[in-house]
C-alpha cells in the first residue's frame, strides 16, 4: 500500500489500459501507482504522465508496494501472468475474456485458492445500462410470463484490425464482444442452459469468427437469440423481449425501453390490411383500443461500483461482485457456443 492506498500496477497500457487509468483517478483508497508494457513508447508516455514504470513483469512482482495488478494485455497473456502473480502473492484483475479455455481458467482459479488472494475479472458490462433496464423489465414481471430474449450488437466495420483478429491470441467476437452478451443473459435469467446451437460468421476474417448467432433454450423452455455482427450496415436492435402480454423494446445503447402491452383479449377484431397478393387479418395490427403504449427510462448505473467492490473485499467488508464460478459457466458456453459450430448442430450444455 502506499499513503494507505491500495496501488495497483497496470499491466498493458493500450487501450483498455488507458481505460483503467482514467478510472483509477477518483478513488479514496485505490489508486493507479504503476504501469508496465512491452512497447516502450507507452512507458514514456506513462512516465510523463507521473506513473512509476518497470523495466519487467518480474520487476512489479517485486515490488512490495503493489497489491493489485490489473491485466489489460491481450488475451492469450492473461492466464500466464495471473498464474504468476498470484504465486507472488498479489491480487489479480484480469481483463475478459479471462482466458482461452475452461482449462486454464481452472489453473487459475486453483492458483488464487492456493494463494488466498483476490481474483475477479472484469466484467464491466454488467452495468451497462441497456442491459440494467430490460434486465429490471424482465424482473418485475412487466411483460408477463416472457418466452424470448434477444440481444444483439452490430457493427459495419469487420473485426478490428490488432490482435482481435489473430487466432493465436484469443482474436474473434466471440471472446471479444460474446462474453460480455453472455454473462448479461446468464445474470438475467437464473435457470440452467439446456440447449445451445451456434453460427460463426467469417465474412472479413477466416482465422477467427467476425460474428455469430447463437440460441439458448433454458430450463423453462424460454429462448434467448445472442448476436454479435461487424457487416450490419442497417442495425438491428439492442434488445428485443416478448412476453405473453407484452413486448419490449431497446434501439440502441443508453436508449429508454418502448414496452407495448396487451389491454384486452377480450377485444379480437381486427382491420384486415391490404398486401400486394391479398388480405392478412392475423398480422393486421391491433387497434390502439386494446394495447398501450410506455416509454420506461433507462436504469442509471455507475461503472466505478466496480472498483468500490475491489476496495471493500481488500478490506474484507464484501465479497467480490464477479464470482469465478460465474466466470466459469460463461467460459464454457463459450465453449459449448465453438463445438456447435463445428459440429453444425444442437448441443447439450447443463
Amino acid at each position: 500500500m502506499v499513503n494507505g492506498k491500495y496501488a495497483v500496477a497496470l499491466i498493458g497500457y493500450g487501450g483498455m489500459g488507458h481505460w483503467h487509468a482514467s478510472l483509477l483517478s477518483d478513488f479514496d483508497r485505490i489508486f493507479l501507482y504503476g504501469i508496465y508494457d512491452i512497447d516502450e513508447a507507452k512507458m514514456v508516455e506513462a512516465r510523463q504522465q507521473g506513473y512509476h514504470t518497470y523495466p519487467s513483469f518480474d520487476a512489479v512482482l517485486e515490488d512490495e508496494k503493489v497489491d493489485v495488478l490489473l491485466l489489460a494485455v491481450p488475451n492469450d497473456w492473461h492466464k500466464p501472468y495471473a498464474v504468476k502473480a498470484l504465486q507472488a502473492g498479489k491480487n489479480v484483475i484480469s481483463e475478459k475474456p479471462v482466458t482461452l479455455s475452461s482449462a486454464d481458467l481452472q489453473e487459475m482459479i486453483d492458483a488464487a485458492d492456493k494463494s488466498g488472494k483476490l481474483f475477479t475479472v472484469h466484467q464491466n458490462r454488467r452495468w451497462d445500462e441497456d442491459y440494467l433496464t430490460m434486465k429490471k423489465i424482465y424482473e418485475e414481471g412487466l411483460l408477463g410470463d416472457v418466452f424470448s430474449i434477444e440481444s444483439r450488437v452490430h457493427g459495419s466495420r469487420g473485426i478490428p484490425g490488432d490482435w482481435r483478429k489473430e487466432k493465436i491470441h484469443g482474436g474473434g467476437m466471440m471472446l471479444d464482444w460474446g462474453v460480455h452478451l453472455l454473462d448479461q443473459m446468464l445474470q438475467f435469467v437464473p435457470e440452467k442452459v439446456s440447449k445451445v446451437y451456434a453460427k460463426m460468421h467469417h465474412v472479413t476474417n477466416e482465422e477467427v469468427d467476425d460474428g455469430f448467432r447463437m440460441i439458448m433454450t433454458f430450463e423453462s423452455g424460454k429462448t434467448a437469440l445472442v448476436e454479435v455482427g461487424t457487416s450490419n450496415f442497417i442495425n438491428m436492435p439492442r434488445w428485443y423481449m416478448q412476453g405473453v402480454n407484452g413486448t419490449a423494446l431497446i434501439q440502441d445503447f443508453g436508449s429508454d425501453a418502448e414496452i407495448v402491452n396487451i389491454e384486452s383479449w377480450d377485444n379480437s377484431d381486427a382491420v384486415p390490411i391490404k398486401t400486394a397478393a391479398g388480405l392478412t387479418k392475423t398480422m393486421a395490427p391491433r387497434t390502439d383500443d386494446t394495447i398501450k403504449r410506455t416509454v420506461y427510462p433507462h436504469v442509471h448505473a455507475d461503472i466505478r461500483d466496480f472498483y468500490s467492490n475491489i476496495t471493500a473485499v481488500l478490506d474484507g467488508k464484501e465479497k467480490q461482485l464477479i464470482r469465478l464460478d460465474e466466470v466459469m459457466r460463461v467460459m464454457r458456453l463459450m465453449e459449448a457456443a465453438f463445438r456447435s459450430d463445428e459440429l453444425e448442430q444442437v448441443v447439450d450444455f447443463e
